[in-house]
């Protein structure tokens, strides 16, 4: 501890001992909180259910392609699997029931997927009769439902060491009056309490190609996740997987993960992270490069980080963005570009384009992109809600709120939609 921190230290000490109890006071405060609802962990983990039906799709989720087949996670409900193989006619042709799914990833053969704070696996050898292989309990203890109601949740409930309640499978907004006991100078609630309030804001072998939202990403044998503050590392050399080494302590709430060379980039709420992965088993932190509180996925491509910024009930602010940072020295990243955007989500990069889910779906010029100037739209398509995309051999695939859209831009210069799968409303 340095002379300067101990001083300060000192001073709100002697500043508290010398103020006395006449400066705190009782306030009655009314306000909002999400309360954990709870599922035995025997009927929780006995609810996973392989249909080979398909079952329509209600919501956008996170999305993998591999090996010509699309898979959806619907948050709440489960994977959708699509036979994509021909692009211009896709085929819903089986669904994996399975609660708390919110990110996945497929590695030879082999899906693997989070199911609140466990990770399961099955095979896709035959994607239309999936086979449930395997789970593995109490991996991400911290793993939350989402919410979006921006009220915050009560923590004590939610992580009580004390009894097992079982696992958190969703939420119940209630409204609270409570005497609060605060400090005149402006300090609520100083040292924490019963009251606590959180807010929740290449390789070897055949990997899946995910969306720029995922939170699941390859390095060699590896499998990395960051789930509510903690990077998990699994080893799938084997027939199952084996988590390889401790969790490593993230300093904010990852929102998305993307492997480029040697590194992990983390999108969170205040920037960018970048982990060398160069030791796997050893992540190592290399820079964090800051810019406004929201959400934010991140890709990387030619040595460019790609960050889209925006807006939102959860995401704190109203600055829409698309930001470009050079990350050729990954240990110091530097900003290259800023442009102004609608409300941009996810993206991805191929044959020099950048596709980005903004206002419907817009097509850039990375090197218009680079040169700083307002960029022009190659294409832009309207009409949707572009949540996130992946583009692969040609053809670009968005989800949106209302459904799945297909693109073929085999010709740069014109782009063509090929198919749309609607979800039920």
């Amino acid at each position: 501890m340095n002379k300067n921190t101990f001083s300060y230290i000192v001073l709100w000490v002697a500043i508290l001992l010398t103020t006395g109890c006449s400066n705190y006071v009782t306030k009655t405060v009314t306000y909002k909180i999400n309360e954990p609802v709870f599922m035995k962990s025997s009927e929780f983990r006995s609810s996973v259910k392989v249909k080979s039906a398909a079952v329509d799709i209600e919501n956008q989720g996170k999305i993998c392609l591999y090996e010509g087949y699309l898979y959806i996670s619907e948050t709440g409900k489960g994977i959708h699997i699509i036979d994509n193989r021909n692009p211009s006619k896709p085929v819903n042709t089986g669904f994996i029931e399975l609660l708390g799914n919110t990110d996945i990833s497929v590695r030879n053969n082999l899906l693997y997927a989070d199911s609140y704070i466990d990770l399961v696996w099955f095979d896709v050898s035959n994607p239309s009769q999936p086979i449930f292989k395997g789970r593995i309990e109490d991996l991400f203890p911290t793993a939350l439902p989402p919410f979006d109601n921006g009220y915050g949740y009560d923590y004590n409930m939610c992580f009580n060491t004390e009894t097992d309640q079982g696992v958190i499978v969703g939420w119940d907004l209630k409204e609270r009056t409570e005497d609060i006991e605060s400090y005149t100078g402006g300090w609520f609630n100083l040292w924490g309490g019963d009251g606590e309030i959180a807010y929740n804001d290449a390789t070897s072998g055949t990997n899946s190609v995910n969306g720029s939202m995922s939170r699941f990403a390859f390095y060699n044998d590896m499998l990395y996740t960051a789930i509510n503050g903690s990077m998990s590392i699994f080893d799938l050399s084997g027939t199952a997987p084996v988590k390889a080494a401790e969790d490593v302590a993230l300093a904010w709430n990852v929102e998305t993960l993307f492997s480029y060379k040697d590194n992990m980039f983390m999108g969170t709420p205040t920037g960018m992270y970048i982990y060398s992965v160069a030791n796997p088993l050893k992540p190592e932190f290399k820079s964090f490069t800051a810019h406004v509180f929201g959400c934010d996925p991140v890709v990387v491509h030619n040595d460019t980080a790609y960050v889209t910024i925006r807006s939102g009930n959860t995401c704190g602010q109203n600055v829409n963005q698309l930001l470009l940072v050079d990350v050729s020295d990954v240990s110091n990243p530097k900003k290259l570009y800023t442009h102004n955007m609608t409300n941009p989500k996810g993206l991805g990069t191929d044959r020099g384009m950048l596709f980005l889910c903004d206002n419907g779906l817009k097509v850039f010029n990375l090197n218009t992109l680079a040169s700083g100037t307002t960029p022009a739209t190659k294409a832009h398509y309207t009409g949707m809600d572009g949540f996130d995309l992946i583009p692969y051999n040609n053809t670009l695939i968005m989800i949106a709120t209302d459904g799945i859209y297909q693109y073929d831009y085999s010709d740069i210069n014109n782009i063509q939609p090929l198919s749309k799968i609607a979800f039920k409303q």
